[in-house]
């Protein structure tokens, strides 16, 4: 059994001793460099294994100035859409030798901005950042001193940066245009705080399709608020109460979608409903849930590939890059409205 002098954690001249080669060899084999023999390789392979050597990532950063680290800040960690663009971007960074930092602004301005900048005080080489503040500014002498950042599913706020986006708006245009063609023609809008970018996209996108089928807008067909459950039961029953009730719903994001689907079972007629996003158990529910799906591992891949671009080297200016999202019909959006009384 091989050990490392005095105890102490080995190091390369540890290891170039056990394996009885030189300094700048071991250096070659542990960064993966060319230059070395297959057998000489495999006897430094051998004496790391047995010493149980690991690499000084504070010596690398002092050498080359990276950290062979990136960092994603999400809104929710829990959120089945997040986890799936964490996976992504992790997959990404993985086939660059990174390793990925992931934190939560839980929706919070303030909150992001400390764990961003607690990210670049540990110094990761650079950022994926689901925004939830209004200014992004503080970011400027992070990139200034060389670290890229991308924005994911939301545009920066105040800077120029790479953003990642769904088509928010076309999808809920495709959603309400398919709600159309199946005979409706007072469709409801539930989305979330109208200032986010993602829903006032959504919200751009249905008045576009109600527009492109010379459709009047009621303002009192559309509720944005909070995803509470409690304020969406509240939006629910307000717009399909009344004289002149919708007839149909575009739900604008999963929470919204999951709360509706809650509300809903009770409600006779029961109201066309086409959610955006995706959900898990969508194709189990009955009726199965219609929904217009965006594409977060395309997202997260995405946002990652062109955060590695900038580490190596491009330096055009910054993109706005947009995924498609689809149309997935599974039957909760295809019910003509009731008959006119």
């Amino acid at each position: 059994m091989m050990t490392s002098r005095n105890g102490a954690r080995p190091t390369m001249k540890d290891v170039a001793a056990a394996a009885g080669v030189g300094l700048k060899t071991v250096s070659r084999v542990v960064n993966g460099e060319s230059g070395v023999t297959p057998a000489m390789a495999e006897r430094v392979q051998a004496a790391i294994a047995e010493l149980g050597f690991r690499r000084n990532d504070s010596a690398r950063l002092l050498r080359t100035g990276r950290t062979a680290s990136i960092a994603l800040l999400l809104e929710d960690i829990g959120d089945p859409f997040s986890s799936v663009l964490s996976r992504a971007v992790e997959g990404v960074a993985a086939d660059q030798g990174c390793l990925l930092f992931t934190g939560s602004s839980a929706e919070d301005g303030e909150r992001e901005r400390e764990v961003a900048l607690a990210f670049c005080a540990r110094r990761v080489d650079g950022l994926v950042i689901v925004p939830a503040g209004d200014d992004h500014s503080y970011l400027l002498p992070e990139i200034a001193s060389g670290t890229p950042v991308v924005f994911l599913d939301r545009p920066a706020a105040g800077i120029e940066a790479d953003a990642i986006l769904s088509d928010n708006a076309g999808g809920a245009r495709e959603g309400v245009a398919h709600l159309i063609r199946h005979g409706h023609r007072r469709i409801g809008f539930v989305g979330d705080l109208p200032g986010i970018h993602t829903c006032a996209e959504r919200l751009r996108g249905y008045r576009a399709a109600m527009a492109q089928a010379h459709l009047p807008v009621d303002e009192r067909w559309i509720a944005t608020g909070p995803t509470d459950p409690a304020r969406v039961a509240q939006a629910l029953d307000r717009l399909l109460d009344g004289p002149e009730p919708v007839t149909a719903l575009l739900t604008a994001n999963n929470r919204i979608t999951t709360a509706a689907l809650h509300h809903l079972p009770g409600r006779d007629p029961r109201p066309a409903l086409v959610g955006f996003d995706d959900l898990e158990l969508a194709a189990l529910l009955t009726p199965g849930l219609t929904v217009v799906a965006q594409d977060p591992a395309a997202l997260g891949r995405t946002a990652a590939q062109v955060l590695f671009d900038r580490l190596h080297g491009d330096g055009t200016p910054a993109r706005r890059i947009e995924i498609p999202t689809r149309l997935i019909v599974r039957g909760s959006g295809e019910s003509a409205p009731p008959p006119v009384r």
